[in-house]
Parts: structure tokens; sequence; C-alpha cells
């Protein structure tokens, strides 16, 4: 199994990116695909979910409006395009991969997931 997440740096405040996460190893289009972000001494928090097919995509608070998770079944591949950066989204990225959803919270629980890629950071300046 393996999550490759690509696409972190180091952006100016109100910039954009794109973050990209390709799988492999199982079957991509049976899991619900996250991603989740962990600045220093913080604790990992979820940033943003979505459905086996995409049609439900879930948001933290502080990324609502400015951040879009997709997925592209063919390709194996889950996305988070970042807008308008501030530079309390410093930190580094995971991407993550959950294969059970047993309530309306699953999605948002970083201990439901099962496999986890190595982070990017993204790195966002005043």
């Amino acid at each position: 199994v393996q999550l490759q997440a690509s696409g972190g740096g180091l952006v100016q405040a109100g910039g954009s990116l794109r973050l990209s996460c390709a799988a492999s190893g199982f079957t991509f289009t049976m899991y619900h695909m996250g991603w989740f972000c962990q600045a220093p001494g913080k604790e990992r928090e979820f940033v943003a979910g979505i459905s086996l097919s995409g049609a439900t995509k879930y948001y933290s608070d502080s990324v609502k409006g400015r951040f879009t998770i997709s997925r592209d079944n063919a390709k194996n591949t889950v996305y988070l395009q970042m807008n308008s950066l501030k530079p309390e989204d410093t930190a580094v990225y995971y991407c993550a991969a959950l294969s059970r959803v047993r309530d309306s919270s699953t999605d948002y629980e970083a201990h439901q997931y099962d496999y986890w890629g190595q982070g990017t950071q993204v790195t966002v300046s005043s």
C-alpha cells in the first residue's frame, strides 16, 4: 500500500497550491479519502474528506470556501485545491484512506483511517 502526496511548497498569503495524492496497492474506489494537516506542536487535524464516488465532500470550518477536495478514480488520485492560503494553513499535509464508515463523524476522525501517506509540507508566508 502506498499513498504518495505531492504538491506542497512555499507560497505567499493569498496564493494557491494544489496537492495530489497517488494511491496504489489497494482498491481505491472502495475507500473514502481524506486530507489532514499537522502543524508543529499540534495534533493532526481533519481538513477535508470525500466519499467513494466524490459526490459527498466534508470540510473543516477553517478551510470551508477556500479548499476543494476532489478525486479521480480512473487515476487513483485525490486532490486538494487550496486557495486564499493563510499563514495559519502552514503544516504538513497528509492524505489518508478510510475503508469503513461507521457513522457521520467517521470521515473526520484520524484514528478511523486505515492508510496514511508520508505528508507534504505547505508553508504560507505573510
